[in-house]
């Protein structure tokens, strides 16, 4: 394991040591839970753009979309419990 050394002005290392206390960890352990969290949501944030960019590459190819009001009567139906159909792509221009 490699050591990495950080600098941090006094507020910063200040909040991070209560914050710390109050997590009930060590300023180091939080630390590196916190660099973890980051980079774990980078990693996250990257795979959902890569998702939506294909998709989306999927709907300019097809031109296939649903019409927004289809979309939120199934959503708005859903969110009551019921159970309806999901709307069926059509032509981007409907």
């Amino acid at each position: 394991m490699q050591t990495t050394t950080i600098r941090l002005d006094d507020t910063m290392k200040e909040r991070i040591a209560a914050a710390a206390d109050h997590a009930g960890k060590s300023a180091h352990a939080f630390m590196l839970d916190a660099i973890a969290q980051t980079v774990e949501q980078v990693e996250l944030d990257s795979e959902f753009n890569d998702i939506a960019d294909e998709r989306w590459k999927r709907i300019l190819a097809s031109g296939k979309t649903v019409s927004w009001d289809d979309a939120k009567a199934y959503l708005t139906a859903k969110s009551l419990g019921e159970s309806p159909n999901k709307p069926l792509p059509g032509s981007a221009n409907h």
